[in-house]
């Protein structure tokens, strides 16, 4: 059921993402969860350092985000996932963001990965 889904402890990565996003399959998100309080630390391709953190009601997320990129430039948002469960049991986010610092807007894929 979907209010069993936990993002606590799981290693995501990026597996789709539009052209104005960062995110990509080198990117690899580290998330915690306590209640409906989610974080993550992030980092991988184009992404030096990253965090998110939000909340998550069980189905779906909402989180604000800052990273650091490797030409040293800054960058916060805000996306909204719909979290759900796959055949195999891995978690999958598709996610709808927006850049707060900059222009632009997208979509993108996590799956959950092993590591």
């Amino acid at each position: 059921m979907a209010d069993e889904l936990s993002l606590d402890g799981r290693t995501l990565v990026g597996v789709a993402n539009d052209d104005a996003g960062e995110v990509s399959a080198e990117t690899t998100f580290q998330f915690e969860q306590e209640g409906k309080r989610v974080y993550a630390a992030y980092s991988g391709g184009d992404i030096v350092d990253g965090h998110l953190v939000g909340t998550f009601d069980g189905t779906q997320w909402d989180v604000r985000y800052v990273q650091l990129n490797e030409d040293g430039e800054t960058a916060t948002g805000h996306s909204v996932g719909t979290v759900e469960r796959l055949g195999d049991g891995r978690l999958r986010v598709e996610d709808e963001w927006e850049w707060e610092s900059k222009p632009g807007t997208g979509e993108s894929v996590l799956e959950e990965v092993d590591r």
